[in-house]
């Protein structure tokens, strides 16, 4: 404690414990403990206390057990004031008694200040309040009520550069000469105005800093007893480390909200230059290795020079990066005297200060880059390679020239953990755009590259991948042509993007032009498929199928001869139906399950198609916008068919414009639109023929006369041997009644049909054999042939390419 000697001087001893009474009470109120300072101050000895209840040493015991009630009652952790004490000699004592709770059910420390023999004079205690405010390491200063600088201390006259002689008097502002320093002055203003004291926090340069500062300055107002402020006390407080940390975590908080938007990779590279300039540098550029954009392996080890690298994104305090050499988009080749080479070949971060040999060594390879250094003034050079799972993906370059600072380590650990954060998007974009383009390249291979051009529709088709992110889609469409002049019209959706689903949609397109030479109705086309869709389940262990290899689909097909088209629907959208007269109506076409849920029917429906009707085909994601419902959907694709263009890629074209405006889908779109042309009854000959093998003869002379008022002439023989062999085959084996087909398109198609159900077999006849070669014949001389089941029975068709020069349509009636 202190000591005073000779009324002048004073001496530091070592600590006097006896200056305190120290006591310990126990929760029950014992008294546990008892120093010399209490034996002073109360005159008894430990041994005649310490056991007892501390009631006893109140000079008014009566009021101890209210006072524990109320200290059980409130729980308190520390008590303050004033009790009454009984001294050893009796006489009652008042003493200032501070208590603390040791534990939250420990015991009570009490302390109280004993009696001293020498107390400083008032002149000791004005002399340390001087001595305070002068030498305290807080910088301080007094302004006047007309902000005139009054006093400051030591600490306040080495941070401003001046000392007090030379800026008394002056304002605030009038010192600083800068922005903050008015704004710090408008501070104070208040201060006096109101009364209430103000804290700020502010980062600068002062006068005697070489560096810039943040500071936190606390301005209380000096009153006089009758309450008026005289005078404002600035007292500041250095937080340069606080604040720089704080700057640090809320950099890494917007890397971790800015960075890494979308998958893209260029995208990905510009957000991290964006968000280190101008919070860590002034310049940054980001390059990345040529071999990304290549799609080629990328290395795991580490990089030797040259470095081939292309310059990615970049961003600086000045418009349009005036001090990068390399503009974006260019590859350059960097040798092992730069900063990029050399902190990829040692796969660290490295500082360079703009003297560094190495540094001039590289400016002297490129004059213009030594020019932009000299030019801009910069001073310090950071390059921090880009490496995510092992693999070296490229390198930022973080420069200054305006920011006086250098970067430091602390700089380092920011800009690689940031740049670390950037590396895993830069690499997931990566991975997903080679996924990506390997799964648009299947599929591209999987979709129908042209489309057939069949005698009973005209087709034009769209295919609109989704956005870029969501991956290839399993949306396909394809044209059939069948037999008899019909066609099949399909479009189906695989549930799902990615390679498997593009793999899954070109399964299913096989197996539905494979299900589709088999002539199945519509319906029963869809079971087969449903099988199929469930096969494909089990092979790849999935759970469910219909949650991962599930699809919808729908088959339509159409007959030009009779104009009517059977569809059957697997959970896909209805087509739409535009007719001639500009009317448009969805077909009602009955829904079905998803294909892979299996056990459950699917229906068809028929519904005739008029000359020149143009039916829709379409995946859901042509009405799956986030922002619109279904209903909407439908109502833009029935103004869009309602007023078509005048050809049907022209009208695919306006029905994207006008269900998508934007170019974007959620999911992949495939549209097919279909215009309907039919066969009229010049271009198709039927007779009845009965089971009488006399009348094999008479079918040969009505297939002739027909052919030659078609001005078929040359395809007579052919095609009489052709009938003659399908008609006795018909009255030999099968059921009556027996009709015969001619219809004479872009090709003569010869039809057979019977009531039997039984399939027709090609065999190899023995030499010796009478029969046998009737289809083997068939064959030989159709360009296809087939036969196809009809709910009457079946059919066996041949057909038959027309010669050069004869037109495949009757004149005047196309």
């Amino acid at each position: 404690m202190m000591r005073h000697d000779s009324g002048s001087a004073r001496e530091w001893g070592g600590l006097d414990e006896t200056d305190t009474a120290r006591v310990t009470v126990s929760d029950d109120g014992t008294l546990t403990s008892w120093n010399e300072g209490a034996r002073r101050l109360l005159g008894y000895r430990p041994a005649q206390v310490v056991g007892r209840s501390a009631a006893d040493l109140l000079a008014d015991p009566d009021r101890a057990a209210d006072a524990g009630v109320r200290r059980a009652r409130t729980r308190l952790t520390r008590w303050h004031g004033t009790v009454a004490l009984r001294h050893r000699d009796g006489h009652e004592m008042p003493v200032r008694v501070l208590a603390h709770r040791t534990g939250p059910e420990g015991d009570w420390l009490l302390v109280a200040a004993a009696p001293r023999a020498e107390l400083p004079p008032e002149s000791w205690n004005d002399a340390l309040m001087r001595w305070a405010y002068a030498q305290s390491p807080c910088p301080m200063a007094i302004y006047d009520a007309d902000l005139r600088l009054r006093k400051v201390n030591e600490e306040m006259a080495r941070v401003v550069g001046l000392p007090e002689a030379e800026i008394r008097d002056l304002r605030l502002s009038e010192i600083g000469g800068r922005l903050q320093s008015e704004q710090l002055e408008g501070v104070m203003h208040q201060v006096l105005t109101t009364g209430e004291p103000r804290e700020v926090e502010t980062c600068l340069r002062t006068g005697g800093e070489p560096e810039e500062h943040a500071w936190s300055a606390a301005f209380a107002p000096l009153k006089a007893k009758d309450g008026q402020v005289y005078a404002v006390c600035m007292a500041a407080h250095d937080i340069t480390e606080q604040y720089l940390a704080r700057q640090r975590l809320l950099l890494l908080s917007a890397a971790s909200e800015r960075i890494g938007s979308t998958l893209d990779i260029d995208r990905t590279a510009q957000e991290l230059a964006d968000v280190c300039v101008p919070r860590l540098a002034d310049y940054a550029s980001i390059d990345l290795l040529d071999r990304l954009a290549q799609d080629e392996e990328l290395p795991s080890g580490p990089l030797t020079g040259p470095i081939v690298l292309r310059r990615t994104a970049m961003q600086s305090l000045y418009e349009g990066c005036p001090e990068s050499v390399v503009p974006v988009g260019k590859v350059d080749t960097y040798p092992q005297v730069s900063p990029m080479a050399e902190c990829l070949v040692v796969e660290r971060p490295l500082i360079y200060a703009t003297t560094d040999p190495m540094i001039a060594k590289w400016g002297a390879l490129k004059p213009a880059r030594a020019r932009s250094i000299r030019r801009f003034g910069v001073h310090s050079i950071m390059a921090v390679p880009i490496r995510a799972r092992g693999t070296t993906l490229g390198v930022a370059v973080f420069a200054r020239h305006h920011t006086p600072g250098p970067f430091t380590q602390d700089d380092v650990v920011l800009a690689e953990e940031i740049t670390t954060r950037a590396a895993v998007c830069v690499d997931n974009a990566r991975r997903f755009t080679r996924e990506r383009d390997t799964a648009l390249a299947l599929q591209r291979s999987l979709l129908p590259r042209t489309l057939p051009q069949p005698p009973a529709v005209e087709v034009a088709s769209r295919y609109l991948p989704a956005g870029p992110y969501a991956g290839a889609g399993g949306d396909w469409f394809d044209v059939i042509p069948l037999s008899g002049a019909r066609v099949a019209l399909v479009v189906g959706d695989v549930v799902g993007h990615g390679i498997q689903a593009s793999a899954t949609m070109g399964r299913l397109r096989t197996a539905v032009r494979t299900l589709a030479d088999v002539d199945l109705p519509p319906d029963e086309l869809l079971t087969h498929l449903d099988d199929l869709v469930i096969h494909l389940a089990a092979e790849t262990g999935a759970e469910a199928a219909t949650g991962d290899v599930g699809a919808t689909c729908l088959y339509a097909v159409y007959d030009p001869v009779s104009h009517r088209c059977s569809l059957a629907a697997a959970g896909h959208p209805p087509p739409a139906l535009a007719r001639p007269d500009g009317t448009v109506e969805f077909l009602p076409v009955p829904a079905g399950p998803p294909l892979g849920v299996g056990g459950l029917p699917f229906e068809s429906m028929e519904t005739e198609l008029p000359e020149n009707a143009v039916l829709a085909l379409y995946t859901n994601g042509l009405m799956d916008v986030w922002d619109r419902d279904v209903d909407e959907g439908r109502l833009l694709l029935t103004n869009a068919l309602a007023h078509p263009s005048g050809s049907l890629d022209g009208t695919c074209d306006a029905v994207l414009r006008t269900l998508l405006p934007g170019g974007g889908a959620l999911d992949d779109v495939a549209l097919l639109l279909a215009r309907a042309r039919s066969l009229d009854e010049a271009h198709v000959a039927t007779w009845d023929v009965p089971a009488d093998p006399a009348w094999v003869a008479r079918s040969r002379r009505n297939v002739t006369e027909r052919l030659t008022e078609w001005g078929l002439d040359e395809a007579v023989f052919t095609t009489e041997l052709v009938v003659s062999e399908l008609v006795t085959n018909a009255i030999r084996h099968a059921v009556p009644p027996i009709r015969l087909r001619l219809i004479h398109d872009h090709s003569l198609i010869c039809e057979v049909t019977d009531s039997s159900s039984t399939a027709p077999h090609m065999r190899r006849a023995r030499t010796f054999d009478e029969g046998g070669r009737g289809l083997l014949l068939v064959a030989r001389l159709s360009q296809r042939w087939g036969s196809r089941q009809t709910a009457e029975g079946k059919t066996i068709w041949s057909e038959q390419s027309l010669p050069v020069g004869v037109p495949t349509r009757l004149p005047g009636l196309d």
